[in-house]
């Protein structure tokens, strides 16, 4: 599902997000995209058995581990490893499967929208809210995390 009015219903009407994959490396994506839905008033589930807590909230090792509604599965996974998310996804009755940029599991969205859930796939709900919703300062323009400028310790 790309449409905007879609997205735009999806980030406007559900706000527990899963974040399945979850680092707690701040410079891994899915912990950008995470930290930046946290502080724009979303609550974040962070699912990764390696951790116990990632941005302050207690880590589960499964969607089907957490112990209250989820609304949003955004998955920071392998495309291939999409399918089972989707079926858990289903069983803890969440309402998206969102499927992170360069994943693109037509089985698992298939399955998931037969099962009422609405699907998105290879987009980024960081930068999707940041569209939407006027938050593109925090893509990277003004953080100084992202720079076109070479740094002073890289060797010309």
């Amino acid at each position: 599902m790309q449409d905007i009015d879609v997205l735009r219903r999806i980030l406007a009407g559900n706000r527990v997000i899963a974040v399945v994959g979850l680092s707690a490396n701040w410079h891994r994506p899915s912990y950008f995209a995470a930290k930046y839905m946290q502080e724009h008033g979303y609550r974040i589930i962070p699912v990764n058995p390696q951790y116990t807590e990632v941005l302050g909230e207690k880590c589960y090792p499964s969607l089907r581990d957490i112990p209250e509604k989820v609304d949003i599965v955004d998955c920071f996974q392998k495309t291939e490893r999409i399918l089972p998310l989707a079926e858990a996804a289903i069983a803890i009755g969440a309402r998206v499967l969102w499927q992170q940029i360069g994943v693109k599991n037509e089985a698992a969205a298939a399955l998931a929208a037969a099962a009422g859930l609405d699907t998105v796939m290879d987009r980024c709900v960081k930068i999707e809210h940041g569209r939407l919703f006027g938050g593109l300062n925090w893509v990277g323009v003004n953080t100084g995390v992202i720079s076109a400028k070479r740094p002073r310790w890289l060797a010309y």
